[in-house]
């Protein structure tokens, strides 16, 4: 596939990083060479130039482009440079946008008839994966597979689990319900086998289906926790969205260090409690009552303050916390820390266009990518390797598992056992950079 990025800023570099694994065609541009020689590492190419540029499009042959991907921070740019690219012939254009108004249906029937075929707003995205973070406060992840057949989480395995110190083999009456795909330990993905053990503070990714939910819970060493109340620190775009997402839900408050933007706040969301706290003031946590409230979420400008925030709520009592960490050289230190959920939306949004990426490669596929890892979802195709023989006799790589498969309409978890058929929809989780060998595999 030939993929064209315009933009080789934090989003497009992280995109174009993960792509670079795939075996894909890749060309970046933009107009600060400084930017591209980020990149000069990568099994990709670079050109510096314009997105808007004729000449620069024309010199690439953007026409010949499978996708076009205009990630630049300025918004009209990438609408109109993927409506240049797309006027020229590339196949599929996606244009990042910051204005929620762009995602309602009339406008994108509006972008649609200018070329434009996927709109991306990464603060809305990372908006709403706070939200999930809020309604399964047990789990780090949570990704829902299969239309909801499937649910793949990820769990902070404590010493009061039951399944800690025990091999993975050994754990009689748990597959039935729970497959454990995937162990974070040291900041290190390891894709477990047989005599893997689950140790204590592992992040531990498993598969279960919705009726088994409560029991993963349980035996993780979980409990469920009801929201009514959430404290939200930080005043930038994805507060504004997360507010309006969960305003009337429950009892919000806002704390922001901008008294001019607490003001525009307090305007926009008539719903929530927008206060006012002077920079560097570090009884602001405790002034501000946190612990009354279930969840603390920081979403500040700094990493290092959002980390330090959650570590500080979690002394005081506090169950659940989320914090925004951008700095990605940050992001396995703050996994390592107890501070719950990470949220970073360059990932959230590159790994939500690596997912358009496959689909329009096969048609049948998508990704959700972690920082280091990839849960996918992919069809068997009629002939493919994998349905040869039980999954136990296929030989499969030790970079990824199959978690579980669809199979007319129900989701069952696999086990060494299971003989794939053609038509099954699998989910399979992966190391980074290993979706363009299973998808080979899957036919």
């Amino acid at each position: 596939m030939r993929i064209v990025i315009a933009g080789a800023g934090e989003v497009g570099t992280h995109l174009a990083k993960m792509l670079s694994n795939e075996e894909q065609d890749i060309i970046v541009i933009d107009n600060e060479e400084k930017k591209l020689h980020n990149l000069d590492n990568y099994n990709l190419m670079t050109m510096q130039g314009s997105a808007v540029s004729l000449d620069t499009l024309k010199s690439i042959q953007v026409g010949a482009a499978d996708i076009f991907i205009a990630v630049t921070p300025h918004e009209t740019i990438n609408v109109i440079a993927c409506s240049m690219a797309k006027s020229l012939g590339c196949k599929k254009a996606v244009a990042r946008i910051g204005n929620y108004e762009f995602m309602k249906p009339a406008s994108k029937k509006f972008f649609s008839s200018y070329g434009i075929d996927i709109l991306i707003y990464p603060e809305y995205l990372a908006a709403l994966e706070v939200r999930t973070a809020m309604q399964h406060t047990w789990a780090r992840n949570w990704f829902e597979m299969l239309n909801g057949e499937l649910v793949v989480a990820g769990v902070k395995v404590r010493d009061n689990a039951r399944i800690v110190g025990q091999k993975l083999k050994d754990m009689i009456g748990i597959s039935n319900f729970m497959h454990v795909n995937a162990i974070k330990r040291n900041r290190e993905i390891i894709i477990p086998g047989g005599n893997d053990e689950v140790m204590p503070n592992d992040i531990i990714y498993v598969a279960t289906t919705p009726r088994y939910i409560d029991d993963v819970i349980a035996i993780c060493g979980k409990e469920k926790q009801e929201v009514e109340s959430v404290l939200i620190m930080g005043g930038n775009e994805i507060v504004k969205q997360l507010a309006q997402l969960i305003g009337g839900k429950y009892k919000v408050k806002i704390m922001h260090n901008n008294m001019e933007e607490c003001q525009a706040l307090a305007d926009k969301l008539p719903e929530c409690n927008v206060v006012f706290y002077e920079t560097g003031d570090t009884d602001v946590l405790e002034d501000e009552g946190v612990e009354d409230y279930d969840v603390f979420v920081a979403m500040g400008e700094s990493s290092e303050s959002n980390i330090l925030s959650c570590v500080m709520a979690k002394e005081m009592g506090m169950r659940k916390t989320i914090a925004q960490v951008e700095n990605l050289q940050f992001f396995n230190e703050a996994e390592s820390l107890n501070i719950g959920t990470i949220i970073n939306k360059k990932l959230i949004a590159s790994s939500t266009i690596f997912q358009m990426m496959i689909d329009a490669d096969t048609e049948t596929s998508k990704s959700l990518a972690l920082a280091d890892a990839e849960v996918a979802e992919l069809e068997v195709g009629a002939g493919a390797k994998v349905t040869k023989a039980k999954v136990k006799d296929l030989r499969l790589s030790s970079d990824m598992t199959i978690a579980g498969l669809v199979r007319n309409g129900e989701g069952f978890l696999v086990t060494g056992d299971t003989q794939l058929q053609a038509g099954d929809r699998v989910v399979v989780f992966c190391l980074a950079g290993a979706i363009h060998k299973i998808e080979r595999m899957f036919g």
